[in-house]
């Protein structure tokens, strides 16, 4: 088995059809989204701390026993590692799931929280579900059937990137400023600040799916674990980006990530990097 820890190619060549995996990965999306939606904004929410200080609800709880419940009869040799639930199973397949990523937001009753499944085959995300149920959006991807989003009242809009070439034309999105300084890139921020177009800190995943929209050309952050962003690789990269660790490896286990447009992502890593090319070599 690869693990989800290993640096694979996200552009690895695959020869499976993943059409069936991708319908139950909507599936589970539907069946997550109506646990979560019935106790979103409930006054009596029961809301707990975990050991990293971090909070979990009820709702988290739920969301994730919902997922695991199909899995366990539509794909039961399939391994499962969830946020709340840890790793079940030991296989070259596994589903990962962050059944609410932004739980801070979900207890707040603020709607900028998402669902994320995704299934890794040999250690690359192959199928990527972020579902936002509170917003009424949802995007989806599999390996060569491309990335998409709902319309409110049409078929599915495929999604593509920018074509934006400059970094000095490029929207940003950051993340918050603490999380850089905790990281220690607090002058790496200023610098992209500095660089680019436009920055703004939009939240979770909600940037990301702007930029497989072509709406942002960067989007970068700090402290994440698998499950923050599994999900997100097939629906970037089957859009036409790019998504690497801040390093600029293809590895979701790094606890960073970078995403692009693909045409800019070896700009911005020489831009981020502790001794950024001069004005004058760029």
């Amino acid at each position: 088995m690869t693990s989800p820890s290993s640096s694979v190619s996200f552009n690895a060549p695959f020869d499976g059809d993943l059409r069936a995996d991708l319908a139950l990965a909507l599936q589970l999306a539907d069946a997550a989204d109506a646990v979560s939606m019935a106790r979103f904004d409930a006054a009596d929410l029961d809301v707990q701390l975990k050991a990293d200080s971090s909070y979990v609800t009820e709702a988290d709880l739920a969301t994730e026993r919902a997922i695991r419940s199909i899995l366990e009869t539509e794909r039961p040799t399939d391994g499962v590692f969830g946020e709340e639930y840890g790793i079940s199973g030991d296989a070259a397949r596994q589903w990962i799931i962050d059944p609410i990523d932004g739980t801070a937001n979900y207890l707040k009753g603020i709607p900028m929280w998402t669902t994320l499944i995704a299934l890794s085959i040999d250690g690359v995300p192959r199928i990527g579900v972020a579902s936002q149920p509170a917003l009424g959006r949802r995007w989806w991807a599999a390996t060569d059937l491309g990335a998409w989003t709902n319309t409110p009242d049409g078929p599915p809009r495929r999604l593509a990137v920018s074509s934006v070439g400059a970094i000095s034309d490029a929207s940003a999105s950051f993340q918050s400023i603490r999380q850089w300084d905790e990281a220690g890139q607090l002058d790496a921020l200023v610098r992209l600040s500095r660089s680019v177009w436009r920055d703004r800190g939009y939240g979770d995943t909600w940037p990301y799916m702007l930029l497989a929209e072509g709406r942002l050309e960067f989007v970068a952050e700090f402290g994440v674990q698998e499950y923050d962003i599994a999900a997100l690789v097939p629906i970037i990269t089957e859009a036409g980006g790019r998504f690497t660790s801040y390093a600029g490896n293809d590895s979701i286990a790094e606890r960073s990530s970078l995403a692009t447009n693909g045409v800019l992502h070896s700009a911005f890593l020489d831009l981020l990097s502790p001794t950024p090319p001069s004005e004058s070599t760029r």
